[in-house]
């Protein structure tokens, strides 16, 4: 018999796309809550940072419809995931415009909104602190003079009586020497701003807390038993505990990390608790989605770079300041994870890298699709090609030359996993046609080509786990229960083929259910690109459990050795006796019968698990040694073609070409989808999207007339996605995540693409048409 793979590999159609394409699939706001539902409408702080001096509810109280009116004093709860420094609601301070200070519950949505401007607030404006190097110079304005009290992970190093929320240090080699041996070395700055996820469906969470002490959450999240976790921390004081509360998670309208943890969540959580028996709803706009969820944190990145005349690194210093905004309890997680890659895809001796996690007054960071990646990857990637063309080398071939393999040293270290690495940049080159130079048809334009590298680890905690349980039916199809996120990537298909593979039941056969923390079994959270290595995993291993069940239940009733014993197409068969064949569905419910009447077997159900055993977050807080805080790293090349107008400065992406280390692709469509879809966002971050802020820390363009997104007119004229699979030793069938990392390369291609068209760097993002043409001009004078 054939041991080749019949399903993974293949790309096989979502299970989920029937219910998408017809509407048939619910979110948050579809699920009916009956005549109880009742609204919430949030009341928020008009100011970056103040205090609270009273806050006078007795009007709004007074309005018929009004149920309640809750205030932090109601509900003095602090909360967070990595570290505890932010309250449900404002209690003494406000520390960002847009901030939760109270709520009105109402029975219906506008008399919510009209008692909302009946609760007056009166305020004690303090100086606000805008910019991240501001909020670390001497003396600065604190924005939270208790951080040396607060609970946090053991792997952050908060700084107390400073601004400074985390300190990621990573000191290897000798740095000095290492500079001392450079031929040429390169020093510049880098600027990222802050950007919005974007996603359609808006957040929005309902919370039914009954009168038997239990709490029903239904929430548009990425992390339903994160959240679980949470509201239970945060809730205690009522007597609440993890049992007693339960979370359910349908589609999620997209969320590139804007819905990992818990944000505004917490708040219908909280609310319920004041109106027992009534489901309370709490939805966003998207002026709110703008500024009271987690944004992408904006950087600015100090870079220094020596190398021989050879090409060889021979010592980089690399400092990141993020602008974490007014709360970190996530975001500080998106420091440290950079802080520790901080290298890219890079063999460099000697090291110094310091990325610091630093409070300002604007909305708090967090969670984005490449979780700091992204950011750190656009000032190293244009200063490699700097560097590279500096000293008379070609971009591509410096890349080559220092490219980290399979068993060199990480910057922590630890030893790089199994890569394709020179695969990629290699069919990346080739496909570009790097080196052949392209004339535009249009004199008024010119053409460019750019080139960068990428690579990310999962940033998780060690004990990140996962789990799922399988269960076959009479007819042997079967359910799969886990509780990881399909938000549009494609993740219960995957999980599909995967059983589908061990057990030979067509995917169409398998049905894999969307999370309920009542009935699903443990997952940390949908984020860092881990879900398919390790809820893969965890599924494979449960697989692999009902497969044993029906290998011993046969063994044992026709006496066949195990050994002989496989599955094909739903049915067991013998190696040894080629007509031999029993179909599933005569037994993985009620067993098979014996001569005297009786039975023999169960109902077929499989559980796994899977959690990294090897990895370990702890480390010298001094030098960053120590520990394994990457379980492995994704890795790959990209390149694009853009034409720009001399006069505009408009930019278009003829050509697009990206490739991706994926480990095995298990379903090569839905790969494909992730690069094409990965790159477009990357994109937008750098050619469109443009967050601004008022001197008052107020966003000016909260909506999409202002926040400029791409749509199907700005696209790539063409696409190339490749790709490589160099499997990952410890991965479901070799796989490994690669979600996020498709967008990290996209900004410094454009800035590369720009500078080999024009001659011009620019060196701080985003990279617009207004911004090109400027610089065109100013090279003119």
């Amino acid at each position: 018999m054939s041991e080749e793979l019949k399903v993974i590999g293949k790309s096989v159609v979502r299970i989920d796309g029937l219910e998408k394409i017809t509407g048939a699939a619910q979110y948050v706001d579809d699920i009916a809550f009956g005549p109880n539902l009742v609204y919430a409408n949030i009341i928020e702080s008009p100011h970056a940072h103040a205090l609270i001096k009273k806050i006078d509810t007795s009007q709004a109280q007074q309005l018929p419809g009004v149920v309640a009116v809750v205030t932090g004093k109601d509900v003095p709860y602090k909360f967070g995931l990595y570290m505890k420094d932010r309250y449900t609601f404002a209690v003494d301070r406000v520390r960002f415009v847009g901030e939760q200070v109270a709520a009105v519950i109402a029975h219906d949505q506008k008399t919510a909104i009209r008692a909302s401007k009946l609760v007056e607030v009166e305020y004690e404006p303090l100086p606000a602190v805008l910019d991240p190097e501001v909020a670390i110079q001497e003396k600065p304005t604190l924005i939270h003079p208790e951080l040396g009290n607060y609970p946090h992970v053991p792997w952050f190093f908060p700084k107390a009586d400073t601004n400074i929320a985390h300190w990621r240090k990573v000191r290897r080699g000798d740095i000095e020497q290492g500079f001392k041996e450079a031929d040429f070395i390169l020093e510049d700055t880098y600027k990222v701003p802050r950007y919005s996820h974007c996603a359609i469906e808006v957040h929005g969470a309902v919370g039914l807390y009954d009168y038997t002490g239990r709490l029903t959450m239904w929430t548009a999240s990425q992390s339903p038993y994160t959240q679980r976790n949470i509201f239970a921390e945060t809730l205690a004081s009522l007597g609440l505990s993890n049992k007693d509360v339960r979370v359910i998670t349908p589609y999620v309208g997209g969320g590139f990390g804007g819905k990992a943890g818990v944000t505004m969540e917490i708040l219908a959580a909280v609310l319920a608790t004041r109106v027992k028996g009534m489901p309370v709803k709490v939805m966003w706009n998207r002026a709110q989605e703008f500024h009271n969820t987690y944004q992408r944190q904006g950087v600015v990145a100090k870079l220094k770079l020596g190398v021989k005349k050879d090409g060889t690194i021979t010592a980089m210093e690399h400092t990141l300041y993020w602008d974490a905004g007014a709360y970190v309890e996530y975001g500080a997680n998106v420091v440290n994870a950079a802080g520790l890659s901080a290298t890219g895809t890079y063999r460099i001796p000697n090291l110094k890298i310091d990325s610091l996690c630093i409070y300002t007054n604007l909305p708090p960071g967090g969670p984005y699709r490449g979780f700091g990646y992204s950011e750190f990857h656009f000032g190293l990637e244009s200063h490699m090609t700097r560097v590279a063309r500096a000293i008379g080398m070609d971009p591509v071939e410096f890349r080559r030359k220092n490219a980290i393999r399979e068993g060199d040293t990480l910057a922590y270290g630890g030893h790089m996993n199994p890569n394709g690495l020179i695969e990629a940049i290699d069919k990346v080159a080739k496909e570009i046609e790097w080196g052949k130079k392209e004339v535009s048809k249009d004199p008024n334009k010119v053409i460019g080509k750019g080139f960068s590298l990428f690579w990310k680890a999962p940033a998780m905690p060690p004990n990140a786990a996962s789990a799922a349980f399988l269960k076959f039916n009479e007819d042997a199809s079967i359910n799969i229960l886990v509780s990881a996120m399909e938000i549009g990537q494609g993740f219960l298909t995957v999980m599909a083929q995967i059983a589908a593979e061990v057990l030979t039941v067509p995917v169409a056969k398998i049905r894999v259910e969307t999370p309920d923390t009542d009935r699903n079994p443990y997952e940390w959270q949908t984020v860092a690109s881990h879900i398919t290595w390790s809820t893969g995993n965890a599924v494979k291993a449960a697989a692999l459990e009902a497969r044993e069940q029906i290998f011993d239940l046969i063994h044992s009733f026709y006496n066949i050795a195990k050994q002989d014993i496989y599955l094909d197409n739903e049915q067991v068969k013998s190696r040894s006796d080629a007509s031999f064949s029993v179909a599933l569905k005569s037994f993985v419910i009620n067993g098979l019968m014996m001569k005297d009447g009786t039975f023999r077997g169960r109902p077929v159900t499989g559980h796994g698990m899977y959690m990294p055993e090897f990895s370990s977050a702890l480390s010298n807080p001094e030098t960053g040694q120590g520990g394994h805080p990457t379980v492995h790293y994704t890795v790959g090349a990209a390149a694009i073609t853009l034409e720009i107008d001399r006069e505009t400065g408009k930019m278009r992406v003829l050509k697009a070409v990206e490739a991706v280390d994926v480990g095995k692709a298990i379903n090569p469509d839905l790969v494909n989808s992730q690069v094409t879809g990965g790159l477009l966002q990357g994109l937008a971050t750098v050619l469109y999207e443009d967050m601004r802020y008022d001197d008052k820390g107020r966003m000016l363009n909260q909506n999409f007339t202002d926040y400029k997104i791409p749509t199907s007119v700005e696209i790539p004229d063409k696409v190339v996605p490749i790709i490589i699979e160099v499997a990952q030793p410890d991965g479901p069938y070799g796989a490994r995540g690669m979600g996020e990392h498709t967008m990290i390369p996209a900004a410094p291609m454009v800035a590369n693409a720009v500078e080999d068209a024009l001659g011009l760097r620019i060196k701080s993002m985003p990279i617009t048409a207004e911004k090109v043409a400027m610089a065109i001009v100013r090279e003119k004078k």
